[in-house]
C-alpha cells in the first residue's frame, strides 16, 4: 500500500454579522458557475495559515494576519479524486474586499447564512453548516 498523496485546499470563511462571502467560479475547469468561498491549494512547505493569508491577498485583495485566522473544520473528501480541505474563519482583515481574480470569479458577494445560493458547491454548503453548528 502506498502513502496518500493528494491536493490540500484552504477555504476562507469571511464572516460579518450573519453573512458570509461567496464567490462564483468561472473558467477554472472545476465547478464553474457554482458558488464557493475564497479558497486555494496549499503550496509545498506552506502552512495552512500562510496559505490562507496568501489566498486572501490573491483572491479578494485583503491582508490577514495569522492571529486573525481561526480553525473551523477539516474535511477528507473522495469525489472522483481524494482531497483534504481545511476551512478557516477569518476574523479580521485589512483593506477592502474586491474581486482580485475576475478571470476565475464572475460574482463576489455577501449572503446571509440561511440564504446561500442554490448552486453552492455541496461540500462547501456542508462546511458552512458545520461551522454554524460548531462541528
Amino acid at each position: 500500500m502506498s502513502r496518500a498523496r493528494f491536493p490540500v485546499t484552504v477555504h476562507l470563511l469571511f464572516i460579518r454579522e450573519n453573512q458570509i462571502l461567496v464567490a462564483r467560479r468561472s473558467t477554472t475547469g472545476y465547478r464553474d458557475g457554482e458558488y464557493s468561498v475564497p479558497a486555494g491549494h496549499l503550496d509545498g512547505e506552506e502552512t495552512v495559515r500562510a496559505a490562507a493569508a496568501r489566498e486572501a491577498a490573491e483572491e479578494v485583495g485583503v491582508r490577514i494576519e495569522a492571529d486573525d485566522i481561526r480553525f473551523s473544520s477539516v474535511m477528507h473528501r473522495i469525489e472522483g479524486d481524494e482531497r483534504v480541505d481545511f476551512f478557516v474563519r477569518v476574523n479580521h482583515w485589512q483593506g477592502e474586499i474586491v474581486n482580485a481574480e475576475p478571470d476565475k470569479c464572475d460574482d463576489l458577494r455577501w449572503v446571509d447564512f440561511d440564504r446561500l445560493p442554490e448552486n453552492t458547491i455541496p461540500y462547501v454548503r456542508r462546511a458552512v453548516a458545520n461551522h454554524l453548528n460548531g462541528i
